[in-house]
């Protein structure tokens, strides 16, 4: 069966199409910047890479290159060929503990959950009601990053305040990036020959998140109620106190809408420093740009310090997990990072941390706890969870 799969960030998307059963990918593509200068879009085929630079203004646009690529580059003979489609959406709230099949009202719930992700849900729900169109009569389905986190006890994913809150209203840590952590998790117990390790799971890109798992079950998140809390992130602010919406309010004039706007997307590296793409942080730190230099060392800090707590958690992790953008290929990062945990008997390996993007252990051999990075694998989840849900 050929699936396509779709993972589309806030200002990013992936794809591919894999053969399932088989789990044989026959193409993957990376679209990055979308919305901003610069946008393009890389492919990789039987070991082939090509590069594209085009203007991408939304995700839509970047759904039609997919379909003219696919095409035009043998994958299939044309678009009937793609047997089902499966969409990777962020937030599913209590309701969606698993993947499910889409139909009207997934979509409208899905949209309505866009209140609590409202960088992802809506670009996701775009997505789908677009490749609806594009593959028409074929399966879509919807693979849920906050079902892997439904684990979580009352203790972790409540928060306190009035209880009735929760039960009326829903209010409870949900947390994001479930399909990363999940893949990463399982690849290193299969590396490793233990389905009972004690994992800090750091998916670290655009969006970032900082996981603890204990024996295949999520302990905590830094995530919260949506993707906005935790650690900074490119464009979102991560955790502050909850008056400043109030006190900016005050002082600007602005609605509540607006300022949540500003956390969720002129915050974060690029509020403190301009930049949110961590390539143009790294260009301006070797620069000596003074401001990515703090932006860099805040999001350390603060990294580490998810680390430090959901290690004592954990009662001692057994592994600490790079992925995502940054956990792959951000070598400075990673360095950065590790140097702040020197206190749980941590240690970087510089020479083994100097690539990217494979898996690779790169800690020294007396740390305490082993440091991998794991490439993750999102679109596997979704394509295996969509072959599941079709069969």
């Amino acid at each position: 069966m050929k699936i396509l799969t779709i993972n589309a960030g806030s200002s990013s998307m992936k794809f591919s199409v894999m053969e399932i059963p088989e789990n044989r990918e026959l193409i993957n593509g990376y679209f990055q910047r979308i919305g901003l200068d610069g946008s393009f879009y890389d492919l990789k085929m039987n070991g082939e890479k090509l590069h594209r630079d085009i203007v991408l203004n939304d995700h839509l646009d970047a759904l039609e290159c997919i379909k003219k690529e696919v095409v035009d580059l043998g994958i299939v003979a044309n678009l009937d060929d793609i047997d089902a489609v499966g969409h990777r959406v962020v937030h599913g709230g209590e309701e969606f503990k698993q993947s499910v099949l889409v139909d009207d009202s997934v979509i409208e719930k899905c949209r309505k959950l866009s209140k609590l992700a409202p960088l992802h849900n809506p670009a996701n729900v775009t997505c789908i009601e677009a490749a609806i169109k594009a593959f028409p009569g074929k399966p879509q389905v919807v693979v849920f990053d906050t079902s892997f986190l439904q684990t979580m006890e009352p203790a972790n994913f409540l928060y306190p305040v009035p209880y009735e809150w929760y039960q009326k209203y829903g209010v409870r840590k949900y947390g994001a990036h479930g399909t990363s952590h999940k893949y990463v998790y399982q690849k290193l117990c299969e590396e490793l020959g233990n389905d009972n390790l004690k994992v800090i799971s750091c998916h670290i890109g655009s969006g970032a998140s900082v996981c603890a798992i204990d024996a295949g079950k999520v302990v905590d998140i830094s995530m919260g109620f949506s993707p906005l809390a935790g650690v900074m992130m490119g464009t979102r602010s991560g955790d502050i106190d909850p008056t400043v919406v109030q006190y900016m309010m005050e002082e600007t004039g602005m609605s509540v809408d607006e300022v949540i706007n500003v956390l969720n997307k002129q915050s974060g590296f690029l509020g403190v420093c301009g930049y949110s793409d961590s390539r143009d942080v790294e260009a301006g730190i070797k620069d000596g740009n003074e401001l990515c230099i703090l932006a860099q060392e805040m999001y350390a800090r603060r990294v580490a310090n998810y680390i430090a707590n959901y290690n004592n958690q954990l009662n001692g992790a057994d592994a600490i997990i790079f992925t995502a953008g940054l956990g792959e290929n951000a070598i400075d990062t990673r360095r950065d990072i590790v140097e702040k945990i020197a206190s749980l008997n941590v240690f970087l390996d510089s020479e083994k941390n100097n690539f990217r993007g494979e898996f690779r252990k790169i800690s020294t051999e007396d740390s305490k706890i082993s440091v991998y990075v794991v490439p993750t694998n999102e679109e596997l989840m979704i394509a295996q969870d969509t072959y599941d849900l079709v069969k």
